[in-house]
């Protein structure tokens, strides 16, 4: 009978013990969370947490943000509020003065930041199936618009005026599929390439590796590209304000003749 109760004892400790350790790691994922979402979402990021809270734990940036717009995320905080009307208002004044009618997007996202740009014609591509479903809903009545889902088969023969990339650098985990997605980042350019990314090594976390990206231009395609302008961020990068800050700039590419 006494070992039963010890049993039953020591059983009671671990439920607890297990109840509390749970709940600080949901308050530590929903932290991490609040900061990637942002305000606008984050009364459904409490109903749906314990549902979606898994998404972080991939094995590769691909499978990360088809998770994470799956499970009701968006593009984040750099796509939202004042960063995305900074964007906005540089690459539109870019496509305004250099006379550009067509665009190319290499990670279109869920296309809040699209929402503020004023192109002739755009086609855009993503990784994530759930992100192009979510942009041709949202403009299935706008024909100047194509999103096309980049699996790993897909050989791009489309070109524009001007390819742009967008907070996405320092999301591609994988080195091969970081040079393929500069390659075509470039190959499909006529005229321009914008670049909206840090420029620093560094792995910050599970979803998130800095590079270096004029290295890899100085070491292969410089011949064939010259930096055109660099604009520094209005709101650099402050960890106490992770939400409204950022660590990209811009950095305009023009192709030598």
């Amino acid at each position: 009978m006494k070992a039963n109760y010890i049993k039953l004892y020591i059983f009671f400790i671990i439920f607890i013990l297990n109840i509390f350790l749970n709940n600080i790691y949901y308050k530590n994922n929903f932290k991490n969370n609040y900061k990637i979402y942002g305000k606008r979402n984050i009364n459904n990021l409490k109903l749906n947490f314990h549902s979606s809270y898994n998404y972080e734990y991939v094995n590769s940036s691909k499978d990360y943000w088809e998770k994470r717009y799956s499970y009701g995320g968006n593009s984040g905080a750099g796509s939202y509020n004042n960063l995305a009307l900074f964007k906005a208002s540089i690459i539109n004044n870019f496509v305004n003065k250099n006379n550009i009618n067509t665009v190319i997007e290499w990670g279109s996202g869920d296309c809040n930041q699209l929402s503020l740009a004023n192109y002739k014609k755009y086609i855009g591509f993503d990784v994530s199936k759930t992100a192009i479903k979510i942009c041709q809903k949202k403009f299935k009545n706008d024909t100047t618009k194509t999103f096309i889902h980049l699996n790993d088969n897909y050989i791009n023969d489309k070109k524009a005026d001007l390819s742009i990339s967008l907070d996405v650098i320092y999301h591609l985990l994988e080195d091969n599929i970081y040079n393929v997605y500069m390659n075509n980042l470039f190959n499909s350019s006529k005229k321009f390439v914008c670049i909206y990314s840090s420029n620093i090594n560094k792995k910050w976390d599970q979803h998130v590796r800095h590079r270096k990206f004029t290295d890899w231009i100085d070491k292969y395609i410089s011949n064939e590209w010259k930096i055109k302008e660099y604009i520094p961020n209005k709101y650099p990068f402050d960890i106490k304000h992770q939400e409204s800050t950022s660590f990209s700039d811009f950095y305009f590419y023009e192709k030598i003749n």
